[in-house]
């Protein structure tokens, strides 16, 4: 059984998103799976990068990590253009009978939440309306689920229903878009601003925190969670703390010892510190090394925009690294994790190194 995760770049200055194709199987008998999407271009370069390497025109399974534009955007271009087998996302919208009273707004009609919702998250709302045009079956992904090989870990269905959709209409607005021109303007100011302001992060000392937080749409992402031989794979989305913990959980009452198994994880949200913390990592990636002895027993993928100076984070790509994961990040480039599958002539990605210096938190 051989396996590859493929990572595309989304974005082309400061801002990150996710692209993500895995295929697995034998010769004759492989299966795809399309995780998000990014934007539509990176939705165009997801369907011609599945005709060329996978030589299919079929997705067998398309997942929409969770509804933020930035995910759910390109995959609408996937449905367009590629056969799709079956459709996972999560339709907030539906539920708007069950949330409304958690609104102290005398105003609301369970129609009127519904339609906030769907125009809030209008990406992901056009991905319900093609699939139902086209005929494709449409499934939510909760925890338990599972798809092709895939378990979902996270979120179970109460969490999300009765706490995390009423967070969404809390969530703060999403930002405009922003131009590439502004995207390096602001990228430089970051710099400039970080100039100076470094701090030192050694092997034994790390910053990261316990009480970060991250929105609800981002912990509303799916995690996916499968083992292909013995070799595990995670994928996260926009992940945070709560989600991670929740996974963890539910991998322990099915006897997955995830730090041992796995030999592959998504970082959540682009390399965001607020995402995760040590006593998390621990739970999922596994224990701190006591030195760092150069070797890596798994990989760490991360999506990151060619010119962001935030993503990822230097305390958390040194996070992973303390912890036997080799990060590599896609910043422009596509990238590439593979076990017995065919040889593209690719060479390896260059992985990133241990930080001395990392981040100041604000």
């Amino acid at each position: 059984m051989g396996y590859e995760i493929d990572f595309l770049p989304v974005g082309n200055g400061d801002s990150s998103g996710d692209a993500i194709a895995v295929r697995w199987g034998t010769p004759g008998n492989y299966k795809v799976l399309i995780y998000d999407g990014g934007t539509s271009d990176s939705g165009e370069a997801l369907v011609n990068h599945v005709r060329q390497h996978y030589q299919t025109e079929r997705a067998d399974y398309v997942v929409s990590s969770h509804p933020d534009n930035d995910h759910a955007s390109g995959l609408s271009v996937v449905l367009e253009e590629l056969e799709v087998g079956e459709l996972w996302m999560h339709r907030p919208w539906e539920y708007s009978s069950v949330i409304r009273d958690y609104f102290h707004d005398g105003r609301l009609t369970d129609e009127s939440l519904a339609e906030r919702l769907k125009t809030k998250m209008r990406a992901a709302y056009a991905l319900e309306e093609l699939a139902t045009e086209k005929g494709i079956p449409i499934h939510e992904p909760f925890q338990g689920s599972a798809i092709g090989p895939f378990n979902v870990l996270s979120p179970e269905r109460d969490w999300y229903v009765h706490e995390l959709i009423p967070g969404f209409e809390k969530s703060p607005k999403q930002k405009a878009e922003k131009s590439t021109t502004n995207d390096i303007l602001a990228a430089l100011a970051e710099a400039i601003r970080m100039a100076g302001a470094w701090i030192a992060e050694t092997w034994n000392v790390e910053l990261l925190r316990e009480d970060v937080e991250t929105s609800s749409e981002n912990e509303s992402s799916v995690i996916l969670f499968a083992d292909f031989d013995g070799r595990g794979v995670l994928l996260t989305g926009d992940a945070g703390i709560q989600a991670l913990n929740r996974a963890a959980d539910f991998a322990v009452l099915y006897a997955v010892d995830l730090p041992t198994r796995l030999k592959f994880v998504q970082v959540p949200h682009h390399g965001s510190r607020h995402n995760v913390s040590t006593s998390v990592l621990n739970r999922i990636v596994g224990p701190r090394r006591l030195v760092n002895d150069g070797t890596f027993s798994k990989a760490a993928y991360v999506s990151a925009g060619k010119e962001s100076t935030t993503h990822p984070r230097k305390m958390v790509i040194n996070a992973f690294i303390r912890r036997g994961a080799s990060p590599v990040a896609t910043k422009g480039w596509n990238i590439r994790h593979s076990h017995q599958m065919p040889d593209r002539g690719w060479g390896p990605a260059p992985g990133l190194s241990f930080a001395s210096q990392v981040e100041p938190w604000e």
